[in-house]
């Protein structure tokens, strides 16, 4: 377990687990759904890893009352988020990375052709997340997933 003042910012708790060389788990790719595993969880926070094939992202969805960022390692991933009832997309390719507050609803993607590697730091640790629909320019809560039964 790794301990954080709780004022340490999570972007650039990201970037220390950026190399996957370093994990604790060896980084793999599904074909059927994005691979995610958790790499360090401390008092306050938790780490976790993704891989995104082309084409695989999630549903529009926020992180039920925590704060994180995340940082895309390889290849690059598109957030949308939701402004003037519509989703704006923004590119982020390896190297860069996000930083987002406790009620920040988006959808991620890899877009492109080449696998992506992106690492996630959450404060507190995700506990559960509401998946959204957007219908007629407003979110609509449509399901409620639970830390222990859907992850």
């Amino acid at each position: 377990m790794i301990h954080y003042h709780a004022d340490t910012d999570l972007l650039a708790v990201a970037a220390e687990w950026a190399d996957p060389t370093r994990w604790p788990v060896a980084l793999r790719f599904d074909s059927v759904q994005r691979w995610y595993a958790r790499l360090a969880t401390g008092v306050d926070h938790e780490v976790w890893a993704l891989s995104w094939l082309p084409g695989q992202g999630t549903d529009l969805h926020d992180h039920g009352g925590s704060a994180g960022a995340f940082r895309v390692v390889a290849g690059a991933l598109t957030e949308e988020t939701v402004s003037g009832g519509r989703l704006r997309p923004r590119l982020l390719p390896a190297g860069s990375g996000r930083r987002f507050g406790s009620r920040h609803v988006h959808v991620v993607t890899n877009r492109g052709a080449t696998p992506a590697v992106s690492v996630h730091v959450y404060r507190p640790a995700l506990r559960r997340m509401t998946r959204y629909e957007l219908v007629d320019g407003r979110l609509r809560a449509a399901e409620v997933a639970e830390a222990g039964r859907s992850w």
